[in-house]
Protein backbone atom coordinates (compact mmCIF):
# COMPACT_ATOMS: atom_id res chain seq x y z
CA UNK A 1 0.00 0.00 0.00
CA UNK A 2 0.93 3.61 -0.22
CA UNK A 3 1.03 6.03 2.25
CA UNK A 4 -0.01 9.98 2.02
CA UNK A 5 3.98 11.44 2.64
CA UNK A 6 4.41 15.32 3.40
CA UNK A 7 7.37 16.79 3.83
CA UNK A 8 7.95 20.16 6.24
CA UNK A 9 11.62 21.24 4.77
CA UNK A 10 13.24 23.57 8.04
CA UNK A 11 15.84 26.05 6.06
CA UNK A 12 17.43 26.55 9.33
CA UNK A 13 18.62 23.02 9.54
CA UNK A 14 18.18 21.61 6.14
CA UNK A 15 16.60 19.12 8.19
CA UNK A 16 13.21 17.21 6.58
CA UNK A 17 10.00 16.43 8.73
CA UNK A 18 7.70 14.49 7.23
CA UNK A 19 4.00 13.92 8.41
CA UNK A 20 2.70 10.12 7.10
CA UNK A 21 -0.84 9.01 6.82
CA UNK A 22 -2.79 5.91 5.71
CA UNK A 23 -5.13 7.86 2.94
CA UNK A 24 -7.96 5.09 4.34
CA UNK A 25 -8.21 5.37 8.23
CA UNK A 26 -6.22 8.30 8.20
CA UNK A 27 -4.04 7.16 10.99
CA UNK A 28 -0.58 9.57 11.06
CA UNK A 29 2.82 8.94 11.89
CA UNK A 30 5.01 12.23 12.77
CA UNK A 31 9.23 11.55 11.81
CA UNK A 32 12.08 13.48 12.76
CA UNK A 33 10.32 16.78 14.05
CA UNK A 34 12.40 19.61 14.60
CA UNK A 35 12.52 22.42 17.93
CA UNK A 36 13.26 25.35 16.77
CA UNK A 37 16.46 26.64 18.14
CA UNK A 38 18.28 30.46 17.73
CA UNK A 39 21.61 29.49 19.24
CA UNK A 40 22.75 32.91 19.72
CA UNK A 41 20.12 34.09 21.67
CA UNK A 42 19.46 30.60 23.03
CA UNK A 43 15.79 30.97 22.28
CA UNK A 44 13.01 28.30 21.60
CA UNK A 45 10.08 28.49 19.75
CA UNK A 46 7.71 25.58 18.56
CA UNK A 47 6.78 26.50 15.45
CA UNK A 48 7.57 24.04 12.76
CA UNK A 49 6.24 21.11 15.09
CA UNK A 50 2.95 23.33 14.94
CA UNK A 51 2.74 23.31 11.61
CA UNK A 52 2.59 19.87 11.60
CA UNK A 53 0.34 18.83 14.33
CA UNK A 54 -2.17 22.08 12.08
CA UNK A 55 -1.67 20.20 8.94
CA UNK A 56 -2.92 17.18 10.91
CA UNK A 57 -5.76 18.74 12.42
CA UNK A 58 -6.92 20.44 8.93
CA UNK A 59 -6.99 17.13 7.60
CA UNK A 60 -8.36 15.17 10.14
CA UNK A 61 -5.58 12.64 11.04
CA UNK A 62 -5.19 10.81 13.94
CA UNK A 63 -1.82 10.85 15.20
CA UNK A 64 -0.57 7.97 16.13
CA UNK A 65 3.43 7.52 16.72
CA UNK A 66 5.92 10.40 16.48
CA UNK A 67 9.30 8.23 14.88
CA UNK A 68 12.58 9.16 15.77
CA UNK A 69 14.91 7.72 12.98
CA UNK A 70 18.30 8.50 15.52
CA UNK A 71 18.99 10.91 18.66
CA UNK A 72 19.86 14.07 16.31
CA UNK A 73 23.05 16.34 16.53
CA UNK A 74 22.25 18.78 14.31
CA UNK A 75 18.65 19.81 15.62
CA UNK A 76 16.60 19.62 18.88
CA UNK A 77 13.70 17.23 18.53
CA UNK A 78 10.31 18.33 18.86
CA UNK A 79 8.89 14.98 20.02
CA UNK A 80 8.22 15.59 23.54
CA UNK A 81 6.29 18.86 22.52
CA UNK A 82 4.69 17.04 20.67
CA UNK A 83 3.97 14.13 23.04
CA UNK A 84 2.98 16.43 25.66
CA UNK A 85 0.43 18.60 22.83
CA UNK A 86 -1.25 14.94 21.66
CA UNK A 87 -0.10 12.26 24.12
CA UNK A 88 1.55 10.33 21.23
CA UNK A 89 4.18 7.94 22.20
CA UNK A 90 7.77 9.03 20.63
CA UNK A 91 9.48 5.58 19.85
CA UNK A 92 13.20 5.35 18.71
CA UNK A 93 15.82 2.23 17.84
CA UNK A 94 16.67 0.17 21.27
CA UNK A 95 20.20 0.97 21.03
CA UNK A 96 19.62 4.33 22.10
CA UNK A 97 20.47 3.16 25.80
CA UNK A 98 24.18 3.36 23.94
CA UNK A 99 24.15 6.71 22.73
CA UNK A 100 22.62 8.21 26.28
CA UNK A 101 25.54 6.00 28.07
CA UNK A 102 28.26 7.83 25.51
CA UNK A 103 26.77 11.83 25.78
CA UNK A 104 24.88 11.72 29.49
CA UNK A 105 28.54 12.37 31.26
CA UNK A 106 29.19 14.83 29.22
CA UNK A 107 26.69 16.71 30.05
CA UNK A 108 26.28 15.54 33.81
CA UNK A 109 22.52 14.25 33.19
CA UNK A 110 21.93 12.42 35.70
CA UNK A 111 18.22 12.28 35.55
CA UNK A 112 17.55 9.82 32.67
CA UNK A 113 14.93 6.92 33.25
CA UNK A 114 16.60 3.50 32.86
CA UNK A 115 16.44 1.42 30.19
CA UNK A 116 15.78 4.42 27.48
CA UNK A 117 12.40 5.38 29.59
CA UNK A 118 12.69 8.40 28.76
CA UNK A 119 11.38 7.10 24.99
CA UNK A 120 7.75 5.51 24.98
CA UNK A 121 8.93 2.45 22.45
CA UNK A 122 12.47 1.05 21.93
CA UNK A 123 12.48 -0.78 18.72
CA UNK A 124 14.51 -3.55 17.01
CA UNK A 125 15.35 -4.98 14.03
CA UNK A 126 11.80 -6.69 12.61
CA UNK A 127 9.27 -5.11 14.77
CA UNK A 128 6.20 -3.74 13.10
CA UNK A 129 4.23 -0.97 13.97
CA UNK A 130 0.34 -0.63 12.82
CA UNK A 131 -0.25 2.82 11.13
CA UNK A 132 -4.21 2.14 10.34
CA UNK A 133 -4.58 -0.38 7.33
CA UNK A 134 -0.22 0.25 7.04
CA UNK A 135 2.05 -1.23 8.63
CA UNK A 136 5.96 0.46 10.09
CA UNK A 137 8.32 -2.32 9.62
CA UNK A 138 11.88 -1.52 11.30
CA UNK A 139 15.12 -1.90 9.66
CA UNK A 140 18.05 -1.05 12.04
CA UNK A 141 20.79 0.35 10.23
CA UNK A 142 23.51 1.80 12.31
CA UNK A 143 26.43 3.43 11.47
CA UNK A 144 26.18 7.11 11.45
CA UNK A 145 25.11 5.98 15.60
CA UNK A 146 24.10 2.99 16.69
CA UNK A 147 20.90 3.79 17.56
CA UNK A 148 20.12 4.26 13.74
CA UNK A 149 17.07 2.82 12.24
CA UNK A 150 14.99 2.84 8.61
CA UNK A 151 11.28 3.25 9.13
CA UNK A 152 9.52 1.24 5.99
CA UNK A 153 6.09 2.05 5.69
CA UNK A 154 4.35 1.04 2.26
CA UNK A 155 6.24 1.59 -0.52
CA UNK A 156 8.36 4.24 1.57
CA UNK A 157 12.04 4.14 3.13
CA UNK A 158 12.61 6.53 5.65
CA UNK A 159 16.72 6.62 6.17
CA UNK A 160 17.22 9.89 8.52
CA UNK A 161 20.87 10.22 8.42
CA UNK A 162 21.95 6.64 6.82
CA UNK A 163 21.68 7.78 3.31
CA UNK A 164 21.40 11.09 1.69
CA UNK A 165 19.92 12.73 -1.57
CA UNK A 166 22.19 10.71 -4.74
CA UNK A 167 24.20 14.10 -5.41
CA UNK A 168 25.18 14.29 -1.70
CA UNK A 169 25.65 11.07 -0.32
CA UNK A 170 25.83 9.42 3.12
CA UNK A 171 25.88 10.25 6.65
CA UNK A 172 29.59 11.09 8.78
CA UNK A 173 30.11 7.93 10.97
CA UNK A 174 32.24 9.51 12.90
CA UNK A 175 29.98 10.51 16.42
CA UNK A 176 30.78 8.60 19.26
CA UNK A 177 29.95 5.02 18.47
CA UNK A 178 29.81 5.52 14.30
CA UNK A 179 31.23 3.45 12.72
CA UNK A 180 32.02 3.14 9.11
CA UNK A 181 31.83 -0.33 8.18
CA UNK A 182 28.83 -0.55 10.25
CA UNK A 183 27.41 2.16 7.45
CA UNK A 184 27.99 0.63 4.49
CA UNK A 185 26.36 -2.33 5.87
CA UNK A 186 23.18 -0.62 6.85
CA UNK A 187 23.54 1.27 2.95
CA UNK A 188 23.75 -2.27 1.78
CA UNK A 189 20.52 -3.23 4.00
CA UNK A 190 18.39 -0.42 1.76
CA UNK A 191 19.43 -0.55 -1.42
CA UNK A 192 18.42 -4.56 -1.03
CA UNK A 193 14.76 -3.54 -1.33
CA UNK A 194 12.57 -3.12 -4.28
CA UNK A 195 14.04 -0.65 -6.44
CA UNK A 196 10.91 1.57 -6.83
CA UNK A 197 10.73 2.15 -2.77
CA UNK A 198 10.39 5.75 -2.52
CA UNK A 199 13.31 7.03 0.07
CA UNK A 200 12.77 9.85 1.70
CA UNK A 201 16.36 11.34 3.44
CA UNK A 202 16.45 13.31 7.03
CA UNK A 203 18.43 16.43 5.36
CA UNK A 204 19.61 17.82 2.23
CA UNK A 205 22.17 20.37 2.29
CA UNK A 206 22.41 21.48 -1.03
CA UNK A 207 25.41 19.89 -2.84
CA UNK A 208 27.78 22.46 -5.35
CA UNK A 209 25.94 22.58 -8.44
CA UNK A 210 22.27 22.77 -6.99
CA UNK A 211 20.18 25.27 -5.49
CA UNK A 212 16.45 23.76 -4.63
CA UNK A 213 16.41 21.41 -1.62
CA UNK A 214 15.32 17.70 -2.19
CA UNK A 215 14.04 15.07 -0.16
CA UNK A 216 12.53 12.17 -2.10
CA UNK A 217 14.71 9.64 -4.15
CA UNK A 218 14.10 5.87 -5.10
CA UNK A 219 16.25 3.19 -4.40
CA UNK A 220 16.88 2.41 -8.14
CA UNK A 221 18.42 6.32 -8.08
CA UNK A 222 20.56 5.69 -4.93
CA UNK A 223 21.94 2.14 -6.37
CA UNK A 224 22.89 4.01 -9.71
CA UNK A 225 23.74 7.47 -8.69
CA UNK A 226 24.72 7.95 -4.82
CA UNK A 227 28.32 9.52 -4.96
CA UNK A 228 29.19 7.86 -2.30
CA UNK A 229 27.47 4.55 -2.07
CA UNK A 230 26.30 3.32 -5.29
CA UNK A 231 26.54 -0.06 -7.08
CA UNK A 232 29.64 -1.38 -7.55
CA UNK A 233 31.59 0.48 -4.27
CA UNK A 234 33.15 -2.28 -1.91
CA UNK A 235 32.91 -1.61 1.67
CA UNK A 236 37.06 -0.87 1.97
CA UNK A 237 36.55 1.32 -0.77
CA UNK A 238 33.77 3.14 1.56
CA UNK A 239 35.47 3.25 4.60
CA UNK A 240 38.53 4.73 3.66
CA UNK A 241 36.63 7.57 1.85
CA UNK A 242 34.20 7.98 4.77
CA UNK A 243 37.46 7.85 6.80
CA UNK A 244 38.70 10.50 4.97
CA UNK A 245 35.98 12.90 4.91
CA UNK A 246 35.04 12.88 7.89
CA UNK A 247 38.30 13.90 9.49
CA UNK A 248 37.70 17.08 7.13
CA UNK A 249 34.32 18.17 9.27
CA UNK A 250 33.67 20.33 11.68
CA UNK A 251 30.75 19.47 14.25
CA UNK A 252 27.28 20.39 14.01
CA UNK A 253 26.83 23.85 14.54
CA UNK A 254 24.13 22.71 17.56
CA UNK A 255 25.43 19.42 18.52
CA UNK A 256 25.76 20.35 22.56
CA UNK A 257 22.52 21.84 22.97
CA UNK A 258 20.55 19.12 20.47
CA UNK A 259 22.18 15.93 22.42
CA UNK A 260 21.29 16.52 25.73
CA UNK A 261 18.02 17.04 24.62
CA UNK A 262 17.67 14.66 22.14
CA UNK A 263 19.23 11.69 24.69
CA UNK A 264 15.98 12.89 26.70
CA UNK A 265 13.27 12.40 23.46
CA UNK A 266 13.13 16.41 23.00
CA UNK A 267 12.46 16.82 26.80
CA UNK A 268 14.42 20.25 28.20
CA UNK A 269 15.98 19.87 31.49
CA UNK A 270 14.26 20.51 34.49
CA UNK A 271 13.83 24.10 35.41
CA UNK A 272 15.59 25.93 38.48
CA UNK A 273 13.96 27.33 41.28
CA UNK A 274 13.67 29.96 39.06
CA UNK A 275 12.13 28.78 36.43
CA UNK A 276 14.78 29.38 34.38
CA UNK A 277 15.97 26.12 32.17
CA UNK A 278 19.86 25.65 31.27
CA UNK A 279 21.60 23.67 28.80
CA UNK A 280 25.09 22.95 29.44
CA UNK A 281 28.54 24.30 27.17
CA UNK A 282 31.15 21.72 28.06
CA UNK A 283 34.45 23.59 27.29
CA UNK A 284 37.51 21.89 26.25
CA UNK A 285 40.59 23.66 26.71
CA UNK A 286 42.80 23.37 23.18
CA UNK A 287 46.03 21.44 23.74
Amino acid sequence: MTPKVQAFFDPATSTATYLVSDPVTKAAAIIDPVLDFEPKGARLSTGSADAVLRAIAEQGLKLAYVLETHAHADHLSAADHIRRRTGAPVVIGAEITQVQKAFAPLFEVEDLKPAGGDFDRLVREGDVLPLGDLSIEVLHTPGHTPACVTYLIGDAAFTGDTLFMPDYGTARADFPGGDAHALYRSIQKILALPPETRVFVGHDYLPAGRTEPRWETTVADERDHNVHAHQGVDEAAFVAMRHARDATLAPPTLILPALQANIRAGALPQASAAGRVFLKLPVTMAG
